[in-house]
């Protein structure tokens, strides 16, 4: 059974805790990071745009942010370059600085990362997508932007859990999104990748009723810093998995099959958004609790 802090616990309860003056400091420190980093890179960002040149600064501008915000991000493995989905476990906005970083991918996020002060904005600078899991109606128009944010940045990542775990477990995988390798892209391959924040990944992941900006806060008030492994997996050709759903499960068999030496057993079911805001974490620790039989939806 997994032991939490009571400060986890109650932002995961939607009760932020208080921020020490210690924390503070560290926020305004890091928050003074972020900003002598954007007024470095942005204007070189748009000076690149401008001339329509493929633009190297945002992978350099988030994956400093994320080194700002206390990630210290090594890479295992190698990821492609190009025409590639990258299809990913999710634990926490952090995320997406360490994937940049180390691949310079754009990336399918959830509606409400839009939202967040400043994580929203900067999530633009790399093409993000924000999708919303209950616009059903918008698929289409999801699909198609996705389709040309792989033209115009080479890679994007998807996070087909649809919502963030606690780096412990694994949700199932909605395949929804996937049809935009139905077909594939000429030349386009997918390549499992896996998070691992090691034993932090439940302080760090943005769980149960937390509001984002609370979250952001928390990690920025953190001391010290934290690890993210990015393990970057064989990829495979969509068109040996034909469909969305085939895709699906073999991107999550690979992912939980690299996730088991890291979790020394089996990978459990993610108990729930709603255990950790009702604060049922605390008796069921990281026990799984009922999932799809195949993990795929």
């Amino acid at each position: 059974m997994a032991s939490h802090s009571n400060a986890r616990l109650e932002a995961a309860a939607g009760r932020p805790p208080p921020i020490s003056v210690a924390g503070w400091v560290r926020i305004a420190v890091r928050v003074a990071g972020l900003v002598l980093a954007l007024l470095l890179t942005v204007p070189l960002h748009y000076l690149w745009r401008l001339f329509r040149a493929s633009s190297p600064w945002p992978r350099l501008f988030l994956g400093t942010a994320g080194r700002i915000a206390g990630a210290r991000v090594s890479r295992t493995g190698t990821p492609l370059r190009r025409d590639v989905v990258f299809i990913s476990n999710h634990v926490s906005w952090i995320d997406i600085l360490a994937i940049a970083g180390s691949s310079g991918s754009a990336f399918v996020a959830k509606a409400e990362l839009r939202k967040a002060p400043v994580v929203g904005w900067l999530c633009t600078l790399n093409r993000t997508v924000f999708v919303s899991r209950e616009d059903r109606m918008g698929v289409a128009d999801q699909i198609n932007r996705l389709k040309d944010a792989i033209a115009e940045t080479w890679s994007i990542t998807i996070f087909p859990e649809g919502t963030t775990d606690d780096g412990k477990s694994l949700l199932p995988f909605k395949s929804p999104l996937l049809r935009v390798l139905e077909p594939a892209p000429p030349g386009v391959m997918v390549q499992p990748l896996v998070l691992d924040y090691g034993d932090v990944g439940p302080e760090i992941a943005w769980l149960g009723a937390e509001l984002g900006q609370y979250n952001a806060l928390r990690v920025l008030a953190r001391p010290g810093s934290f690890p993210v492994r990015t393990i970057y997996l064989e990829p495979f050709h969509p068109r040996d998995f034909p469909g969305r759903k085939a895709i699906a499960a073999e991107a999550r068999a690979r992912i939980e099959a690299a996730l088991e030496p890291i979790l020394g057993g089996p990978v459990p079911a993610f108990v729930g958004h709603d255990a950790w805001s009702s604060g049922r974490v605390t008796a069921l620790g990281t026990l799984a609790v009922s999932a799809s039989p195949s993990g795929i939806e």
